[in-house]
């Protein structure tokens, strides 16, 4: 596989640890530029030093992927210093674990506002680049939760739910501008957010087809593929990266 996207520019969110640190650190090794839109920016910018002293480029923006001046604010930054916006990989969410009953509606609101609000701003945002360009990548990152259920988290599930149904949309209206749009549900991910939760991780891990827990670097590698010109006929689709606790066809 040729391993280039051709210095494009990728915008990442929340890339300031995790899953979204190892995604935007792939795809500056595949010659992105990479723009880390993160509200940690401490991390963000981390993560930006990671990849410039790799050889690569990136800048790190103090971004709320929830709000829309932000938004808008960041992509203008992000074009002036390193080009329009081709690829995106929606990442930035929270993932909080209340029992449906005792969910406040304010959090419910506040999940769907930064899980499926936030991605619609900014891909709406990014795509008339996409759209100037005649290609396009959206890379949203769902959940294994969508696929099985998760106890406590209706909210999050919700969401993500959401996001896989925009996702299906989008590549339906769009597919024929050069735009693909597709997504990666992480499947127990060794991550600062899991280690959080209020869950025994390591026997969780025990207990899945691969016993061990995945690594980010898993779904940066599955990240990197959809963004590739290799999978320039893949849209509206599910690469499940989740060591085999799910299978199935959707």
């Amino acid at each position: 596989m040729t391993r280039s996207l051709l210095g494009r520019t990728a915008v990442v969110t929340g890339a300031g640890s995790g899953i979204g640190r190892a995604c935007a650190i792939r795809l500056a090794e595949d010659t992105a530029k990479i723009a880390i839109w993160d509200i940690n920016l401490a991390g963000a910018e981390a993560t930006a030093e990671m990849i410039r002293k790799a050889g690569g480029t990136a800048i790190a923006l103090d971004v709320d992927c929830s709000d829309k001046a932000a938004i808008r604010a960041a992509a203008e930054t992000t074009r002036t210093e390193l080009g329009q916006i081709e690829i995106l990989v929606n990442n930035a969410g929270i993932a909080p674990f209340t029992p449906f009953l005792e969910t406040d509606d304010d959090l419910f609101d506040k999940v769907i506002r930064i899980n499926l609000r936030g991605p619609w701003l900014v891909t709406k945002e990014c795509l008339p680049d996409m759209l100037a360009a005649g290609w396009g990548r959206v890379i949203n990152i769902t959940s294994s939760s969508v696929q099985t259920g998760s106890p406590t988290q209706a909210h999050y599930v919700s969401s993500k739910g959401g996001m896989v149904g925009m996702t299906k949309a989008l590549a339906l209206e769009f597919a024929g501008h050069g735009i693909t749009v597709n997504m990666v549900p992480p499947g127990f991910i060794d991550t600062p957010m899991l280690r959080a939760a209020p869950i025994d991780a390591e026997a969780f891990a025990k207990s899945l087809p691969m016993k061990r827990m995945g690594q980010p670097e898993d779904i940066a590698a599955a990240i990197a593929y959809l963004a590739s010109e290799e999978a320039s006929y893949i849209t509206g689709q599910t690469i499940s990266t989740n060591g085999g606790r799910y299978m199935g066809s959707h």
